[in-house]
């Protein structure tokens, strides 16, 4: 099965809450350095700027990030290509695996464990 199989049928849903795990390329631990790690956190402080998706939280380790979020504008697929596509153009080379994973956070999920 191929990555854009997967993704047939998703549907985006505007006010849900998603976790997304997103991989570095050959698990690279490109946010080993700190200043990488800051330009991934910019790229989520503009989405929310933008209106596009409010971070609730997330964890940046040396080669994966996890980002509680909260889509507000068009697909989650975009908002994710977004993050990666800019975060990758700052630090400047190809830094993220094409595909991430994601979990929509159902109503009767508690997000304060």
């Amino acid at each position: 099965m191929t990555y854009s199989n997967l993704r047939t049928g998703r549907v985006s849903q505007l006010g849900m809450a998603y976790h997304i795990t997103a991989v570095t390329q050959d698990r690279t631990p490109c946010f080993a350095s700190l200043d990488n790690g800051r330009k991934v956190v910019r790229q989520l402080m503009a989405l929310q700027a933008e209106g596009r998706a409010e971070t609730l939280c997330y964890v940046l380790m040396p080669d994966h990030l996890h980002w509680l979020m909260v889509l507000h504008e068009g697909r989650l697929s975009e908002a994710v290509h977004l993050l990666k596509g800019r975060s990758a153009h700052a630090i400047g080379h190809a830094v993220w695996q094409a595909n991430y994973h994601d979990h929509a956070v159902r109503q009767d999920e508690d997000l304060r464990k």
